[in-house]
């Protein structure tokens, strides 16, 4: 199972301007040792962030949504290569729409 994050919240100007609701979005894969998250930062600056199942319940006190997918990570996955968190997030669970290019667009798609 996948966990994809999305926030309203980010530090970046263009996703302020040009998205409506969601303006991050994030993947969170379980691992042997738990949850992670890959949080975008930069172009090749990818934080892995351990998570516990309280930090999904604190995030969503803090306004995060979350859409939950049936099945594993993209396994070519390569986090490193994506140019934004969007970019990030559909390699990690495989799609290859070029129609999705922000945040409310994944979200969308997702529901």
């Amino acid at each position: 199972m996948m966990i994809i994050a999305f926030s309203d919240k980010t530090s970046k100007m263009l996703p302020r301007v040009v998205c409506k609701k969601f303006k991050h979005c994030a993947p969170i894969v379980r691992t042997d040792c738990g949850l992670v998250m890959y949080h975008f930062v930069r172009r090749g600056h990818i934080y892995k962030i351990k998570l516990r199942d309280c930090d999904i319940r604190r995030m969503t006190q803090m306004g995060w949504k979350f859409c939950y997918i049936n099945g594993e990570c993209n396994r070519y996955f390569n986090p490193h290569r994506a140019m934004t968190c969007v970019g990030l997030t559909k390699r990690a669970i495989g799609i290859h729409r070029w129609q999705i290019q922000t945040p409310d667009s994944l979200y969308k798609y997702l529901n």
